[in-house]
């Protein structure tokens, strides 16, 4: 009787462990395509780089602003917003954090190398597709990370 409680209790405390990291609302659909597009924008601001101080400053801060206008409402849409690297998620969460972890820096290295042998606005359409891409499908790992963890954990 007294390993049934212990059992459920220990249950209880890995759900409520897990909680931040599988309990909040999905992404919306546009978000995937709204970051690519702020990381275009953000490349394709260089163009201004040495033509135009003014439009370069300007757009760089105006994108700053956006971002950080963005994280504001999705801390407050998610509440606990896990972020990858801090915390100690689930292991089927920690898993999907480490393909992240992984694709960033080969989007960017892909990014910097066409930027490198095509230019600006090339970069800039090769980042919008990666990063999209690349965020489609990590929102997808997770959420089905993340209902492995509710299975495993009912």
């Amino acid at each position: 009787m007294e390993s049934d409680e212990v059992r459920e209790q220990l249950a209880l405390v890995q759900r409520a462990e897990a909680a931040p990291y599988i309990d909040y609302p999905r992404t919306p659909w546009w978000y995937s395509p709204a970051v690519g597009t702020w990381v275009a924008a953000m490349i394709g601001a260089f163009t201004w780089w040495r033509s135009d101080a003014v439009l370069f400053t300007g757009s760089l801060g105006a994108l700053i602003v956006l971002e950080l206008l963005f994280l504001t409402w999705m801390r407050r849409r998610h509440g606990a917003l896990p972020v990858p690297g801090r915390g100690t998620p689930p292991r089927e969460i920690a898993a999907a954090w480490r393909g992240y972890a992984i694709a960033l820096p080969v989007v960017a290295v892909a990014v910097a190398l066409t930027w490198w042998l095509a230019g600006v606005p090339v970069a800039a359409g090769v980042a919008f597709v990666l990063v999209t891409a690349g965020l489609a499908v990590y929102e997808r790992r997770y959420a089905a990370a993340a209902a492995k963890v509710r299975s495993r954990l009912a």
